[in-house]
């Protein structure tokens, strides 16, 4: 039996209690911190072997393939950046933890977000130049970052969209730290670009909107700059669109995530699925959020970890607490999966930049392994 019928059950029973959220410009109220909702999940560490025995680098980077089971991941080879390694961060497994293929070698910065569309293609974006003590070593690697590739299944460069190496302003093609993709329903891109906007020093010149593109890779337009009002953004981090078409942004810096239609045209915004790094929708329009960095200072009250709910009405269902909440504070300040991705058996994959690893979170009642 799929392990969805339980979940599609529960967001009946929700949406019945709570169409009101359906479509509206009014959030769903919090009147406090979701951290009581019920974990149904059971967490599996260590599933999953990189190629040729590697060490697990930081990971944001996790999207199911066009069969429902195949998982694709980008991780920093091996440490906290890919500058001077030569081994492929960019790996896809099949739901068994083998590796299917591998590729990127010498291509990458800092692997941050990652989207599979349906003719299974892999894009992936990286979130920043070199910096200059890792210049110094490695100068080879001035003309790479801040752009975002499309593979095929294989590994060959089909599309780049920015120019690696550069950095932009927020106003055309060029990109700046940008954190995550998504190739809307329409065939066009999306691109959320502007990693820097929760840095102390982030002022109205840092970077902070969606760009988006026409599907041959020219610039179309952008919409959104820093702030805090509806359509602003402090780092949007992850981008998903839903069954209706609608764009789906962790504003991670806002806590809250913000929905628009695919031509900027702001929605509605949800505090209620917390600090979000990543975000995912299944073909249910059930949303998967991530938080990975809620903390005392940072979102007083609430836990990380994954939260579960309806992207139709904003119903929050369920809580996987960060497994590692004990370990908190960590020197980079984030635990558990900064990323998120679903197959079709309804098995929960979290990448994470902290302790470096994709953990697999399987429902009790699915039988899966």
């Amino acid at each position: 039996m799929s392990s969805h019928l339980p979940l599609r059950t529960a967001l009946l029973g929700a949406a019945a209690g709570v169409l009101l959220f359906a479509g509206s410009a009014s959030a769903q109220p919090v009147t406090g911190p979701m951290n009581n909702q019920p974990n149904p999940y059971r967490t599996i560490h260590g599933f999953f072997k990189l190629p040729n025995g590697r060490e697990w680098g930081q990971t944001s980077a996790v999207d199911i393939a066009p069969d429902g089971t195949s998982i694709w991941v980008a991780e920093r080879c091996g440490g906290s950046s890919c500058v001077g390694s030569d081994v492929d961060p960019v790996v896809e497994f099949d739901t068994n933890g083998n590796v299917l293929h591998h590729f990127g070698k010498g291509m990458f910065v800092w692997p941050h977000g990652i989207f599979v569309g349906k003719d299974g293609n892999v894009w992936i974006t990286d979130g920043r130049l070199a910096r200059d003590q890792e210049l110094q070593e490695h100068p080879e690697w001035k003309d790479k970052g801040n752009a975002v590739y499309e593979f095929s299944p294989e590994g060959d460069v089909l599309m780049t969209l920015g120019t690696p190496g550069k950095t932009g302003n927020g106003t055309g093609a060029l990109l700046d730290q940008p954190s995550d993709v998504a190739v809307g329903p329409d065939g066009y891109i999306y691109v959320a670009d502007g990693h820097g906007g929760q840095s102390a020093s982030a002022d109205r010149s840092t970077v902070s909107r969606i760009a988006k593109y026409y599907p041959d890779g020219s610039f179309m337009e952008s919409w959104g700059h820093i702030g805090s009002a509806p359509g602003e953004f402090r780092t949007p981090h992850g981008l998903a669109f839903d069954s209706r078409g609608h764009l789906f942004v962790a504003d991670r810096g806002n806590v809250r995530v913000q929905v628009f239609d695919r031509n900027g045209k702001f929605l509605n915004q949800w505090k209620q699925f917390s600090r979000n790094s990543g975000i995912f929708i299944d073909k249910n329009d059930m949303i998967y959020t991530a938080d990975s960095e809620s903390s005392p200072t940072s979102n007083p009250g609430w836990k990380r970890g994954i939260r579960v709910g309806s992207a139709v009405t904003g119903q929050v269902l369920y809580f996987i607490p960060d497994p590692n909440t004990n370990d908190f504070p960590r020197p980079w300040g984030t635990s558990a999966a900064e990323g998120v991705a679903v197959d079709e058996n309804g098995v929960i994959y979290g990448a994470e930049v902290g302790p470096q690893r994709l953990t697999k979170y399987v429902r009790e009642e699915s039988g899966g392994n």
